[in-house]
């Protein structure tokens, strides 16, 4: 992809954590950049804030990802608005966290629903746009718990397993059309994401959402030549357990 000027991107659950980093750096390298979250609020507050230091290159969306009318209805306004995606972040994602006999079928649905239906319908609603635009790239935003599977997360570990083998599918279908396919998997992230309601400034160890977010960005920036299809990302130096 290279230069990132001008470009167009969609940035799903992009008005918190790693979402919004991924905006914020996007928008800092002069792309136009569409926020989508399911809170209408959210996105309002969001889009205001950046917007007062981005100006006119912030867009922002109401959109459940779980809902295939409302993904095309996301679309049809990126169509409408910047004149096509160029880039697309899938990164809106819900955590269950229950063992897998204490899982309602409610829960099951909207965990697959958002983060794996929800990159499908994303990512079939974007790739015609970007075949009319000469190209682009999709960038999935998967977890550690895509490879390595933990107790009390049954339905949340489904997902991005399931993301893995749909990630890398995907890129051998429309590599030739010039359109890369990559999937981030990182480990712990200091977010408010799932099991944790807040932040905890205490957790240094953790990875940042701008760590995260500068993964994205070096993968944008990469010579198109080369396509780094998967990566894995740590800690450091991770907390000792016990």
């Amino acid at each position: 992809m290279g230069n990132l000027q001008g470009k167009n991107a969609v940035v799903t659950g992009g008005t918190r954590g790693i979402g919004v980093a991924i905006a914020i750096a996007l928008l800092e390298r002069g792309a136009r950049v569409m926020i989508c979250a399911r809170k209408a609020d959210e996105v309002e507050r969001k889009v205001q804030e950046l917007r007062c230091q981005f100006g006119a290159a912030i867009f922002g969306a109401v959109c459940d990802v779980a809902n295939a009318g409302q993904v095309q209805s996301l679309f049809a306004k990126v169509a409408a608005e910047m004149g096509g995606v160029d880039l697309l972040l899938n990164n809106a994602g819900v955590g269950a966290f229950q063992k897998a006999a204490e899982t309602s079928v409610e829960e099951w649905d909207r965990t697959i629903g958002t983060n794996l239906s929800g990159v499908f319908y994303c990512c079939r609603e974007a790739i015609p746009q970007m075949r009319q635009r000469g190209g682009g790239y999709i960038i999935n935003i998967g977890s550690l718990a895509g490879k390595q599977a933990f107790a009390g997360a049954s339905a949340y570990c489904a997902t991005k397993f399931g993301l893995v083998g749909f990630s890398e599918a995907l890129m051998q279908e429309v590599r030739y059309d010039h359109i890369k396919v990559s999937y981030v998997m990182p480990g712990s992230v200091n977010t408010s994401f799932g099991r944790h309601q807040e932040e905890d400034p205490a957790n240094t160890w953790k990875l940042t959402p701008e760590d995260v977010a500068q993964v994205v960005i070096d993968l944008l920036e990469m010579n198109p030549r080369a396509l780094p299809s998967r990566v894995e990302l740590r800690p450091s130096e991770p907390k000792a357990s016990g």
